[in-house]
């Protein structure tokens, strides 16, 4: 299967997201594990995603998770559960607040990462 530049930045179906639900706060549980909360969510129309805040995990560490990285929002336990591994997220690009709002590109190297296969 093939996947568009814009699918990785689109709620899957059945992940459970509904518009307007506000996720900061969440934890979130990477296949393997705990790594952090939601600090900023984006509900933007092809361009939806979360940014993670690692904690101590990874030393502070902000990480953007593009909308179809989720598997599955629980907000019964306002958990949030996506497809990777925790080594992938410590791996993916630092999110850089100011960089976001300066450069118009620089989602695509989000995209480019989370596109990559599965370890």
């Amino acid at each position: 299967m093939v996947v568009s530049e814009i699918d990785i930045w689109v709620y899957h179906p059945a992940a459970g997201h509904q518009q307007g639900t506000d996720l900061i706060g969440y934890k979130v549980e990477a296949t393997d594990g705990s790594i952090g909360k939601v600090s900023k969510h984006s509900d933007e129309v092809g361009a939806s995603y979360l940014v993670v805040d690692t904690g101590v995990w990874i030393f502070g560490k902000h990480v953007l998770l593009p909308a179809g990285t989720i598997k599955l929002i629980d907000t019964t336990e306002e958990t949030v559960y996506v497809d990777r591994t925790k080594d992938q997220i410590k791996d993916a690009p630092e999110f850089d607040a100011a960089k976001h709002a300066d450069e118009p590109t620089y989602l695509d190297q989000f995209a480019q990462y989370y596109k990559q296969p599965h370890m």
